[in-house]
Order: C-alpha cells, then sequence, then structure tokens
C-alpha cells in the first residue's frame, strides 16, 4: 500500500511504491478479466431446437389434418356410392374442406336424398341446405353431421320443413364397419306440420342396432328425451284440452326379434312378426299439464298386421285430466260417468312424492286403446304399402 504523504515528486512516488500501486491495479484489472466467461451458446441452441420443434409440429398437423379431411371426403363419396347402389337418388354440390386448424370439415351446400318407395308409398325425400361434415381434435373416432339451416323432409305427400338453433349428429368412425350406433341432439327445433308448427326446446335421442340380433336381443334400441314440447293450435281437442305444452317426454324402446331381409314391408312385417318380434316401451315418463305418467308396454302385430298389446300406467293428476276431457268432449259421457266412480278407488298415495296416483292397465285391441277398459281412443287402420311380393 503507497504511503500517504510520500515525498520526491512523481517519479520517487513510483520508486518508493515499487511499481505497488500501479502494478497492483493491473493485476487486479487483470484478474478481473480473466474471470469473466466467454458468453454461452446455449440459450442459441435452446432456440434453434425449439424453432425446429415448432417447424415439425406444424409439419406434423398439417399431415394430420389432411389425413383428417382426405378422410371425411373418401368416405362422404363411399356413402353417396352406397346410397345410390341401394336405390336411392343422391344429389348434392361440391363438398368444401375447411375447419382448419382443431378439426376438419366438409361441407356441402345442398344435399338431396330421394328413394324408399317400397317402404312408404310416394317415397321418402330429403333436402338439407347445407350438411356439415366434422372430425374434431382428439376425438378422431366420432363424426359429427351438423345441419345448420333451414332443412325439409318429405314422408309420402306430407312435408315437413324444420330448422334448429343446433342439430347434430354423431356417430363412431371404425375401420371397414358401418356404424352400429348414433346421438341426435337438438336445441330449439321448430318443425313444421299439416297441424301447424311444432317447437322443442331440447331433444335426445340415441339409436343402436344389431343386424345380427336374436329373438331376445334388441334389434333396434331407441332412448327419447325431449323437453318443453309446444304442439300446435290444429293437434286435436285432447292436446288443447290438457294444453298444448309438453313439459317432458322420455321413452325407451327396444324392438326385438330378427329384422327379416327384403324389400316389401308388408312381407318383411309378417315375417319378423312370425319370428317373435315385438316393439317393447320399457320405460316412457310424461309430464303434460297436471298429468305425470310412467308407464310399460309390449306392442306386436295381430293377424292383419294391425298393432296390438298390453301395458301398466301409472298417472297422477288423473282425475282432474278426466274432467277435462270430458269437458272438451274427448272422452264420452258414459265413459267419463265410470272413470268418476273407479279411479278414486284405484288412487294411492306415491311411494315417492306421496300425490295420489293411480296404476291401470293398458290394452290395444282391433285399434282401441282402452284404459282399465275404457275405450279412449280409436286408431286409423296401419295401410301397408301394396309393393313386392306377400
Amino acid at each position: 500500500m503507497c504511503p500517504q504523504g510520500a515525498s520526491g515528486g512523481s517519479s520517487g512516488l513510483a520508486r518508493r511504491c515499487g511499481g505497488g500501486c500501479t502494478g497492483g491495479r493491473m493485476r487486479a484489472i487483470g484478474l478481473t478479466s480473466m474471470d469473466r466467461k466467454p458468453p454461452s451458446r446455449l440459450p442459441r441452441r435452446l432456440l434453434l431446437l425449439l424453432a425446429l420443434g415448432l417447424v415439425a409440429l406444424g409439419a406434423g398437423h398439417a399431415v394430420l389434418w389432411r389425413g383428417m379431411a382426405n378422410g371425411l371426403e373418401q368416405g362422404w363419396q363411399v356413402w353417396v356410392q352406397l346410397r345410390r347402389a341401394q336405390g336411392w337418388r343422391v344429389e348434392h354440390t361440391e363438398p368444401v374442406r375447411g375447419g382448419w386448424p382443431l378439426s376438419a370439415t366438409l361441407t356441402i351446400a345442398r344435399v338431396r336424398l330421394e328413394g324408399g318407395a317400397t317402404t312408404l308409398p310416394g317415397g321418402i325425400a330429403l333436402t338439407a341446405t347445407p350438411v356439415v361434415l366434422r372430425v374434431s381434435l382428439p376425438w378422431l373416432d366420432r363424426l359429427s353431421v351438423e345441419l345448420p339451416g333451414q332443412q325439409r323432409l318429405r314422408l309420402g305427400a306430407a312435408e315437413f320443413p324444420f330448422a334448429a338453433d343446433m342439430l347434430t349428429a354423431t356417430v363412431p368412425l371404425e375401420p371397414d364397419t358401418p356404424p352400429s350406433s348414433a346421438e341426435l341432439r337438438g336445441e330449439r327445433l321448430r318443425i313444421g306440420t299439416p297441424a301447424g308448427g311444432v317447437e322443442v326446446r331440447s331433444l335426445m335421442l340415441t339409436a343402436a342396432g344389431s343386424a345380427s340380433a336374436t329373438e331376445t336381443e334388441p334389434a333396434l334400441a331407441l332412448r327419447l328425451g325431449a323437453e318443453g314440447v309446444e304442439l300446435p293450435a290444429g293437434s286435436g281437442r285432447g292436446a288443447e284440452a290438457l294444453g298444448r305444452s309438453i313439459q317432458s317426454l322420455a321413452a325407451d324402446l327396444w324392438v326385438s326379434g330378427p329384422v327379416p331381409p327384403g324389400r316389401a314391408p308388408a312381407a318383411r312385417a309378417e315375417s319378423w312378426r312370425d319370428g317373435g318380434g315385438t316393439l317393447e316401451l320399457r320405460s316412457l315418463a310424461l309430464r303434460w299439464g297436471e298429468v305425470a305418467a310412467q308407464g310399460a308396454a309390449t306392442l306386436a302385430f295381430d293377424d292383419a298386421l294391425q298393432p296390438m298389446g298390453a301395458g301398466t300406467l301409472r298417472i297422477s293428476g288423473a282425475v282432474a285430466a278426466l274432467e277435462t276431457l270430458a269437458e272438451a268432449g274427448v272422452v264420452g259421457r258414459r265413459a267419463a260417468t265410470t272413470a268418476r266412480t273407479i279411479l278414486p278407488l284405484l288412487s294411492r298415495p306415491s311411494a315417492e312424492t306421496g300425490v295420489p296416483e293411480i296404476e291401470v292397465p293398458l290394452t290395444l285391441e282391433d285399434r282401441v286403446l282402452a284404459l282399465a277398459r275404457i275405450p279412449v281412443l280409436r286408431f286409423a287402420p296401419l295401410d301397408w304399402p301394396s309393393v313386392g311380393p306377400r
């Protein structure tokens, strides 16, 4: 350390310090410079690897999306060819791809499907504008069929235009295997009918089929759920009496027995009946005005190929509903008088809610629906198309 107050000028100061001050400072500077490490190249390599990874990921995603879009278009073309081979007439506009990056879509601006004359006199026709086919990541094993616009369904001579805020069918995708199940969901579905417009706030329908079903297995299982059903003004006196708003409806149906081949509906129905085929209403739940009902039934065809069957029905609010129907003239006076006597005797408090309810048998025979042996409704005869040999 240099002494303070040293004399002898600058040269003497330098000699007396022996170069200690300047040399030490230079050595300190030299050590500081030597301690500094050259800048690392690791961050640059990480950034380069990250950029390469993003490029590879983007390229892989592009290849995956292209494969999804190609699969959609190929599947659509196969479906069209199969329908045409079955005798259906299929017309459609050129498909347009889209949906990138999270889904692959195929939009067909207009599709018309027409045929089914052997099933229904006058045939069946569906005009959809548009149809959107969609496969989304990561559910590559599901196909969504969306109907976002105005659609039109013709059954025979009756036209049913319909539209919805959301109407989507979902089917599983299996290699080289036709879909065995489907799910349909809708919101604010509006349907035009000959009697007027029907609106359904929410709808859910699932279907599962099996071509190899035996007599004791369901060849087709259907499950329906609907809420907020608004009936048209021309629904009939019964609907007007109970109210045009059905709060909720749920049903679970099984079509059992092997489905026979053939093109003639009457011949197929006869073979299905002779093979032990039945339509089993496994459960029914209905809330309509003051009426809450639950039931189950089994239906089949009689010798004249008309529906017949039996079941049970549990009803709460039956007495009030009977009075309403009687006032509207839906139920005859004699039947109403008999029911007023019988129904209170059959009422029991519900084990779940404590509300009085009745459990009564249902029968359908000779096109007459009877509730506790009281005829309440007569159906028009089922007219089978006279197509193909019986």
